[in-house]
């Protein structure tokens, strides 16, 4: 039997994983990638009698090689919180899919492991931008702990985005195997020495972005365009869940330049956090969720149908 552990690269994906691992999930093979590489379970060679565990990556967008899988023999544990459309019957396949905007795949992890792990769901909470559930779930720790832990999950999701991991400070797979002596993301804080740099780049990155004005603005929000540079496609998710927690009432999309197109991160108004997934999905290679989503490549021929379709959707 060969165990598969498949999981978005950010720090939801990463921290979902590994609390499955340190519940006694070892894996055999990981598969996971930059925070835009969802169609992970393509990657996956599965047979009959072989168990995979998925975390925080879309069934809709993997239903193909999910059905494939299923029909090999394998055994599917799903962890999610993105749209999944219809969710097969199948004894095979134990999906744990929650798409309410104030949870995430960690969360769900956490609630199937009772809180053993928790303080890895906090962070990952942090890093997804839901920091009133991250409060929730850390309700026992002091405020040092969660500014730790805050500060971790923002760090590990700034990590992920990137056009290939080459753009990454940290290949996902490779944070993955550090975090693994940790049981508590405090001891990996205290212990490790990859959040120094990570900390460093996400100053700098952070920078470049705050010098930006908005390129375009609506009554429902702004939508900012980044160059087709490196530091623009790392930031452009943390420098996107930025702007919707200091102007909460408002949409805002971020989009990088890429030569033929745009790479598009969507956020839902804090206060009304519905919306951003139906836009997204409105375009060929859209996808997410409620509160946050984004498009991999929007043609650059349909940006002001892209503008339109922003204000309308929450206006």
């Amino acid at each position: 039997m060969t165990r598969w552990l498949v999981f978005n690269g950010d720090a939801d994906g990463i921290c979902a994983a590994h609390q499955l691992r340190l519940a006694g999930f070892t894996p055999d093979r990981v598969v996971t990638g930059v925070k835009r590489d969802i169609a992970l379970l393509a990657r996956v060679e599965a047979v009959a009698g072989d168990r995979v565990a998925v975390a925080d990556i879309s069934l809709d967008a993997n239903r193909a090689s999910l059905n494939r899988l299923l029909a090999a023999g394998a055994e599917v544990d799903w962890y999610d919180h993105h749209f999944a459309g219809d969710i097969p019957a199948d004894a095979r396949l134990a999906a744990r899919i929650d798409t309410d905007s104030e949870t995430c795949s960690s969360l769900i992890v956490d609630a199937a492991l009772h809180g053993r792990f928790r303080n890895w769901a906090v962070a990952a909470a942090f890093g997804d931008n839901l920091h009133r559930a991250a409060r929730a779930a850390g309700a026992g720790l002091d405020e040092a702990a969660l500014a730790t832990l805050l500060e971790l999950g923002e760090l590990m999701n700034y990590n992920a985005y990137g056009e290939s991991v080459d753009d990454l400070h940290e290949a996902p797979e490779a944070l993955f195997a550090r975090l693994a002596p940790y049981a508590d993301p405090l001891a990996f804080i205290a212990g490790d020495a990859c959040l120094a740099r990570l900390r460093q780049g996400h100053h700098e990155d952070m920078a470049r972005a705050h010098a930006l004005v908005p390129a375009h603005t609506a009554p429902c929000g702004d939508v900012f365009i980044l160059p087709r540079e490196k530091w623009a496609r790392r930031v452009n998710g943390v420098f996107a869940n930025e702007l919707a927690r200091t102007a909460p009432a408002r949409a805002h999309a971020v989009l990088v330049d890429t030569g033929t197109g745009y790479l598009v991160s969507v956020r839902a108004p804090k206060a009304a956090p519905r919306g951003a997934d139906r836009l997204c999905r409105g375009f060929a290679t859209g996808g997410g969720r409620a509160a946050a989503a984004g498009i991999n490549a929007l043609p650059a021929a349909d940006l002001q149908r892209f503008l339109a379709a922003f204000a309308a959707s929450f206006g």
